[in-house]
């Protein structure tokens, strides 16, 4: 290729994929390659070499679990905190919840031991006001102390910090004279929002994944460096953005939904370019199966998601519902005699039975092989020259078969079937449950095996269609390429709105926005614009959750312009909305300050994705083979990437192409639209 190409890189449990763009010339290739568990560089490097020279690229954005997985797998570091008196303990006793609501004892333990969570005087009011000064020498003290118990990173979290963060300061500027590395997170700096759960949550699980996150982006600085690679090195946020590594080495924490969030902006951009701006997104990986809702072509952020029981993060993430129901997930029956699917994943290694690596229990893959949907002449990502049948179908009649009383091709059926229906429960936990209606969203099935479970997945939620887009097992890798640069950041004001004081509120939201798109313009992308947006919490007064406030006001000049009537119409109508209701008499209250600062990436054409002119029908046609529906059926099958634009395919066939396999069922057909995308529909 010609120029110096983008390539965006997302690791997965099982497979590295990537997606090279050449924007000058408007060329792309895509590559996926065997995912290293345990050491994630050894699949990005064999990724990169995999499109030519390193030194040739211009710039890589990456999308990691690797926070994630540490997160998950209680695999960060050992953390230490410094509190305030009498909040030692606010990680344990989170928001009063528990895993299992039943019995006396709890099954919780934070990623704090109670033994390096340690107090020092100081106290701060919440009106701002500093009762009691930090004594520096106490701190240090403390700090001392912790590395001597054999703490790597720390976190300082102080009551009322966001109010006033004086005290905080002064107890990092102390702490970092002895801490022997950058591994100091501090709340006011990490989240200066009120409520104290959630900022010293968020806080802990930053230090908690600094020095994985670190010495992991390190790693690949310095085999980056190592072959002479120059360029912009970028990592995909939670929220759908990008960061610089420096970014993602002081706030680790918001990489956590990294690798999902990518998938999700790609699958936005590639609908509403195909004319579906109603979406649901569905991700099926190695190890897991992530499910997003895109709405008007947007897809939604939560203000704060729970990672797993008591790992809470409050920074703005995609929304996405996960479960373990990957390729890899193992297939087995319990000791009631159930049928499960996952949450349990043989990964990349030892990997499904059947690709003859060591794995002994039948996996979701082992059963789409057994039933012919997966070509075991022909697997995915070039790393095996041809998957083991026989051994994956012993492995299923052994394991699942025999206790249920079936044979190797039933018993696989069965697997796929518990499969889909974890998928639909996903599905309409994002849709259904939440008061949308599915007859009027399309699937978006992309990862490794997402396509290959689309149309039972049309037919059992009864959704419109199924948009496959031209490359769904990088999609991914695709979304790294062209998410926008984005930052966001929260400051609490606590105020009320009657008799605001608008021209203190207007210089604080241009001081904010102003610090925002700083960061966004010293990331080093290219990009054609810097937006700068600006959100308020509010609620009624006495009431305890906020609704999110967008102000229709842009910084111009160093100023907003936002005044208490531009406030209160933006809150009514944000209500309004949320309740359908105003409550007249009572006083609103201003919580949260929320700016972001997106720098918008120059629009990548999908139209370069689209069928070549060599692509005809004849040139797809690969004949046909016996896959089981129920029973063996004859079975078409076709080289997805050799249909041309407008061809209808009937079910029940095969698409086959390097990076996934797509399964049209009898009663459905598949078209390919003018952007290479196969349309999905029930038949007709």
């Amino acid at each position: 290729m010609s120029g110096s190409p983008l390539v965006g890189v997302d690791v997965g449990g099982t497979f590295t994929d990537l997606f090279f763009m050449d924007e000058a010339a408007g060329t792309f290739s895509t590559a996926k390659v065997p995912s290293n568990r345990g050491d994630e560089a050894v699949g990005f490097l064999a990724g990169l070499k995999a499109g030519g020279a390193i030194d040739r690229l211009g710039s890589i954005v990456h999308g990691t679990t690797v926070g994630t997985n540490a997160l998950l797998e209680r695999k960060g570091a050992r953390v230490g905190i410094i509190t305030t008196p009498g909040f030692r303990d606010a990680l344990e006793m989170r928001r009063r919840d528990r895993r299992n609501t039943w019995g006396l004892w709890g099954d919780f333990s934070p990623v704090v031991d109670r033994d390096v969570r340690v107090e020092v005087r100081e106290r701060t009011l919440a009106d701002g006001t500093i009762r009691d000064a930090v004594d520096p020498e106490e701190v240090r003290a403390a700090a001392e102390a912790l590395l001597a118990k054999g703490v790597t990173a720390l976190a300082i979290v102080f009551i009322n910090a966001y109010a006033n963060p004086a005290n905080e300061r002064a107890a990092a500027e102390a702490a970092r004279a002895v801490w022997p590395n950058d591994h100091v997170s501090v709340s006011s700096e990490i989240l200066p929002e009120i409520r104290e759960f959630e900022r010293a949550s968020t806080t802990a699980l930053n230090a908690y994944l600094q020095p994985v996150v670190g010495s992991y982006l390190a790693k690949l600085e310095e085999a980056l460096a190592a072959e002479r690679f120059g360029g912009p090195f970028h990592i995909v946020q939670s929220n759908g953005g990008v960061m610089s590594t420096a970014t993602a080495r002081r706030l680790p924490v918001r990489t956590a939904l990294s690798g999902p969030a990518a998938g999700v902006i790609a699958a936005a951009a590639i609908a509403e370019a195909a004319g579906y701006p109603d979406v649901i997104t569905g991700d099926l990986g190695g190890t897991s199966f992530d499910v997003s809702l895109i709405s008007g072509g947007t897809a939604a952020l939560a203000a704060q998601t729970t990672i797993d029981f008591g790992l809470v993060i409050r920074n703005p993430m995609i929304e996405i519902t996960t479960i373990g129901a990957g390729g890899g997930s193992i297939a087995h029956v319990d000791k009631g005699g159930l049928l499960e699917v996952g949450p349990e994943s043989a990964g990349s290694r030892p990997g499904p039975v059947a690709y003859g690596q060591g794995g002994e229990r039948p996996t979701l893959t082992d059963a789409n092989i057994v039933l012919g949907r997966i070509n075991a002449e022909r697997p995915i990502g070039g790393a095996l020259q041809r998957l083991d049948v026989e051994a994956a179908a012993e492995a299923i009649r052994r394991h699942v078969g025999a206790p249920l009383g079936l044979d190797a091709q039933a018993a696989a059926e069965a697997i796929i079937r518990v499969a889909d229906a974890r998928m639909a429960g996903a599905i309409r936990l994002v849709s259904i449950e939440r008061g949308h209606d599915p007859a009027k969203f399309a699937l978006v099935p992309f990862g490794g095996g997402g396509a290959l479970h689309a149309g039972a997945l049309i037919a059992d939620i009864g959704l419109k269609a199924a948009l496959v887009p031209r490359f769904p097992g990088v999609t991914s890798a695709m979304g790294c390429v062209i998410a926008d640069i984005r930052h966001d950041q929260v400051q609490t004001l606590n105020v009320t709105l009657d008799g605001l004081d608008a021209e203190a509120l207007d210089r604080r939201m241009a001081a904010e926005g102003a610090a925002a798109h700083a960061v966004v313009a010293g990331a080093g992308l290219a990009v054609a614009r810097i937006d700068v947006g600006f959100e308020l919490d509010m609620h009624y007064l006495g009431q305890t959750h906020t609704v999110a406030v967008p102000l229709p006001v842009t910084l111009t000049d160093g100023r907003t312009g936002v005044t208490a009537a531009i406030v209160r119409e933006a809150f009514e109508k944000a209500y309004s909305r949320a309740f359908s209701r105003l409550l007249p008499g009572l006083g609103v209250r201003i919580v949260n300050l929320r700016t972001s600062a997106i720098g918008r990436r120059p629009r990548v054409d999908l139209g370069a994705l689209a069928p070549g002119a060599g692509a005809s029908l004849e040139a797809a046609r690969r004949g046909e083979r016996k896959v089981w529906f129920g029973g063996w059926r004859d079975t078409s099958v076709w080289s997805r990437l050799d249909l041309p634009v407008g061809a209808i395919i009937d079910g029940p066939a095969i698409l086959e192409q390097p990076d996934a396999t797509t399964v049209i069922p009898p009663g459905q057909r598949g078209r390919v639209d003018t952007l290479g995308n196969l349309i999905m529909e029930r038949g007709r």
